[in-house]
């Protein structure tokens, strides 16, 4: 039987065994309400608020500038509309890029048809976004930028510094989606100019249905969650207890593999390149060519088209992707590659494989062949 191989990590992870460990007590016995006061209340919140303090601290911030959220999307929907409802009395002009995630995109449309301007800057065709251009865009009702840290679909990392910094010297908030970059990029909100962050846990080999927005200290963000007086009144609703704590230990995982994990996903990148040179096809990698991250690796395949390829694919017992995981039920064409204005056969016939824990060398070397067996084999019938 042919053995299936996960390469759709940008997705979703499987959860770690020491994560689903630390998450067992909080599903059996401490089931209490955080909200709560007697000691089943008490036990699950000294849990939630311990495990504020780990990701806290992973971050370099203080624990109340977190708020845990329902997932990477809620943190960005909160922090984009949040902050342009609370500060829009200073303007009312947002910019951020084509090549976002939609939970950017859909979210400032929604504040387009409530009364918001929204500038949205092209990027090169290696993804990449210019701060030249991102000045120019700046207005006097500039009240927030939004730039996502690392892309999900072709790994390209901003500049998101350099963006940081311009926008701190003329007061502009500034908010990053870090939900692909979390855990793998070193992120130290102590030094880096960014005034709200998303990330997730599902992403890094925690529980689905969990996430956290940091918001600066200062930063006036409204809520749009009633009903409770949960995070400080910044979010109502009963924390998932269970997925928080899941989520700091799997952000103690990944403070401890960090550096390994950056080096072991470039050597299984580079291994599935060189076996398709080696197997002579022919395939674009799309993306920067050195600013990326080391797990996504967006290749096209010329001659092939992405919805048969990922029909063989799968077949081949691989998962793979053909981008965004939010919208892979619909294979219309990428809008972030359509952004980077690649050719459309190019942007026809890419797919993104990501890796992550679990996978090996060997894996992706038998996984590179089956796809280069594919490839051959759909353009020899055409």
């Amino acid at each position: 039987m042919m053995m299936s191989i996960y390469l759709d990590h940008a997705a979703t992870t499987p959860v770690h065994p020491r994560v689903r460990e630390a998450m067992q007590p909080y599903l059996t016995d401490h089931f209490g309400n955080p909200s709560s006061i007697h000691s089943y209340g008490r036990t699950a919140r000294a849990a939630v608020e311990g495990s504020r303090d780990v990701i806290a601290q992973f971050l370099r911030v203080r624990p109340k500038q977190l708020v845990f959220t329902g997932s990477g999307t809620e943190a960005d929907n909160m922090a984009i509309i949040g902050a342009a409802m609370a500060n829009r009395e200073r303007g009312n002009h947002i910019i951020t890029t084509r090549a976002e995630h939609h939970a950017v995109l859909h979210t400032c449309e929604f504040l387009e048809e409530n009364g918001f301007e929204v500038t949205y800057l092209p990027v090169d065709e290696t993804g990449m976004v210019q701060v030249s251009a991102l000045e120019q865009a700046l207005r006097p009702n500039t009240i927030l930028v939004s730039i996502i840290m690392g892309n999900n679909e072709v790994g390209t990392i901003q500049p998101i510094a350099s963006i940081g910094q311009l926008l701190r010297d003329k007061q502009i908030l500034f908010h990053t989606d870090a939900v692909q970059a979390f855990g793998l990029l070193q992120i130290d909100l102590a030094e880096l100019p960014v005034d709200l962050l998303s990330a997730s846990a599902h992403k890094i080999n925690g529980p689905k249905g969990v996430g956290l927005l940091y918001v600066a200290g200062g930063v006036k963000l409204s809520p749009f969650i009633f009903g409770g007086s949960q995070e400080r009144n910044r979010r109502a609703g009963t924390e998932n207890v269970p997925g928080i704590v899941g989520f700091a230990e799997a952000v103690k995982l990944a403070a401890e593999e960090m550096e390994n994990k950056w080096a072991q996903y470039g050597r299984l990148r580079q291994a599935m390149i060189e076996t398709w040179q080696t197997s002579q096809i022919d395939f674009y990698i799309n993306g920067h060519p050195e600013q990326y991250l080391p797990h996504i690796l967006n290749v096209s395949f010329p001659g092939t088209d992405t919805e048969t390829m990922l029909l063989n694919l799968d077949l081949a017992g691989i998962a793979a992707a053909s981008g965004s995981a939010c919208s892979s039920g619909s294979l219309e064409l990428s809008h972030v590659l359509q952004a980077m204005c690649l050719d459309e056969s190019r942007s026809r016939s890419a797919i993104r494989f990501s890796f992550g824990w679990g996978n090996t060398v060997e894996q992706v070397n038998q996984a590179a062949v089956r796809i280069a067996e594919i490839v051959k084999q759909l353009k020899g019938s055409k």
